[in-house]
């Protein structure tokens, strides 16, 4: 069992972990339980009713939060020719091809998400071990491979979230900062919920969204009252 400070215990008095509460609710509490002394990310955890071992039943995506995220996005661009200006020209924080590749294979890794344009997929494929199990691969459908280099970069430095279901058919993702406030964290996950609903995999059967969790990074998980979520979303 993982030990908790005094801090966590103090944000856990008088609260009931298995209450379920409605959206509005999990937010606030979620918020008001953080303690640590930095801006903590609040994130949320959704239990899907799919199983991702099967390619029709996977369900990955992107979102660009209204609110954003709170934090600077360190964009790399593999691409070539005139795209590499337009990528400057977007915010891009390192921009390549070849030498990029060299530079990550040497261990480089100052940057926090990639784009890459369609025709250096293969080149860029040199470094899949390296970047596929830091979720920095770039994908096409999350929106990371296309020739839309500057469309993509504003996009990430926007606050775009890209997510996927793991093995157990979670999915996390992060919403904002506490500072945001209940307002805009509510606005993100709004937002994220639309787009993991009109990802649902035809192949999915029963209940897709089974149940959710807001927590900070610090924080307890406050549980999310699932009957309540239609009414968010339609509020």
């Amino acid at each position: 069992m993982p030990k908790h400070g005094k801090n966590f215990h103090k944000a856990l008095d008088g609260v009931n972990l298995q209450e379920r509460f409605s959206v509005e609710d999990a937010v606030s509490k979620s918020l008001s339980a953080a303690f640590a002394k930095f801006d903590e990310t609040v994130d949320v955890a959704i239990c899907l009713g799919v199983d991702p071992k099967y390619s029709d039943q996977m369900v990955r995506g992107a979102v660009t939060l209204p609110h954003g995220l709170g934090k600077t996005v360190r964009v790399a661009v593999f691409c070539k020719g005139e795209k590499q200006a337009e990528a400057r020209e977007a915010g891009a924080d390192v921009v390549g091809a070849e030498d990029l590749v060299a530079r990550i294979k040497e261990g480089w890794l100052e940057f926090d998400a990639a784009v890459a344009t369609p025709d250096v997929m293969a080149l860029v494929g040199q470094i899949g071990r390296v970047l596929g199990p830091r979720g920095l691969m770039p994908n096409a459908k999350t929106g990371s491979v296309t020739f839309e280099v500057a469309k993509a970069v504003n996009e990430l430095k926007a606050g775009r979230v890209d997510f996927k279901v793991d093995k157990a058919g979670v999915l996390h993702a992060p919403l904002g900062k506490v500072s945001f406030g209940p307002e805009k964290i509510l606005g993100n996950l709004k937002a994220l919920l639309e787009t993991v609903n009109r990802l649902k995999p035809s192949a999915a059967k029963g209940t897709y969204l089974r149940s959710m969790a807001v927590s900070t990074t610090m924080g307890p998980g406050f549980k999310i009252d699932m009957t309540q979520v239609k009414k968010f979303l339609e509020g």
